[in-house]
């Protein structure tokens, strides 16, 4: 199984493992940050989330290669406090988030890539009951149009939806190549070659069938909490949504409420619970764009409890 892992050497020191860490691999994937901690908690322990259930029965078999004291949770990040709990576990010492689609996932039969004709799905919990095609055969124009627009920030979203519309009413829209044909016949080739809206509008629906960015913004609050004092958390993101997200939730915890601002003493449930390590965000080097052309757009950013 091909992945290759963004930014991982970068997001391993991040963490800044010891033997006896306890880390929590929020996105295990095909297990490529996973199998680089595991080696170097001999003593401590892992828990890794997925729900993809394809990507957990491959990382199991991969991951017992390497030692035992690790424990694969089938469930989305969002729920993690309430997951680790049912462990027996309040606190850990690192938490890393790689929130880009892997590899396999893309090149799996699940329309999640304009490259190839697919059946559209785009799930990555195959027990959800949304998917693509309810998206583009169900949602209304007004709901399409804006998610178009907040999540793949296209700005000729109204024309694509407008078209979406009118072609389901004639046929069910059901594979890639006929979302493609769709767009590209509502803003025309010129547009088309030049902007790549498809790109954007499959990020779109992608995000809302696996309803990504809720759940990141359910999911950061939750690891800044779990953490121990000098524990780190280690975000990953492939998109300026995420990131904006990240950016924000790591400002706020890292900052005293305004109206506190300037006291000369602080409540403590009002002190900052996290340092930013990195002010600006990590960025891939030139030798892994050259390798991965799929790493242009990853940023990394860093914050340790306090």
């Amino acid at each position: 199984m091909k992945h290759y892992t963004v930014l991982k050497k970068e997001s391993i020191e991040g963490l800044n493992i010891k033997d006896s860490s306890v880390i929590v691999d929020a996105t295990l994937g095909y297990a490529g940050d996973s199998s680089e901690i595991l080696r170097r908690i001999k003593r401590g322990f892992l828990f890794a989330f997925d729900r993809d259930q394809d990507a957990i029965e491959y990382s199991s078999k991969e991951l017992s290669k390497i030692g035992s004291n690790f424990q694969i949770i089938h469930s989305n990040y969002e729920n993690m406090k309430c997951e680790l709990e049912k462990c027996g576990v309040s606190h850990v010492d690192g938490i890393l988030f790689d929130l880009g689609v892997s590899s396999p996932q893309l090149d799996e039969n699940r329309g999640f890539s304009f490259m190839r004709d697919e059946v559209l799905d785009m799930r990555m919990d195959k027990r959800c009951e949304l998917d693509a095609k309810v998206v583009l055969n169900t949602y209304s124009y007004n709901d399409l149009r804006d998610i178009m627009y907040r999540y793949g920030e296209e700005k000729l979203s109204g024309v694509i939806a407008s078209k979406i519309v009118k072609e389901r009413e004639k046929k069910e829209i059901r594979t890639t190549k006929e979302l493609v044909n769709i767009i590209e016949s509502a803003v025309g080739a010129k547009y088309y070659y030049k902007n790549h809206p498809e790109r954007k509008v499959f990020q779109a629906i992608r995000i809302e069938v696996n309803q990504e960015l809720k759940s990141l913004e359910n999911a950061l609050p939750q690891a800044i909490e779990l953490l121990n004092p000098g524990g780190r958390l280690v975000v990953v993101t492939f998109h300026s949504l995420e990131d904006r997200i990240v950016k924000q939730v790591f400002k706020k915890y890292s900052e005293v409420p305004e109206p506190f601002k300037g006291l000369p003493e602080v409540p403590k449930e009002f002190e900052p619970k996290v340092k930013i390590i990195n002010k600006k965000p990590i960025l891939p080097s030139e030798e892994e764009l050259i390798e991965n052309t799929r790493s242009a757009s990853a940023k990394l950013r860093i914050v340790e409890r306090v």
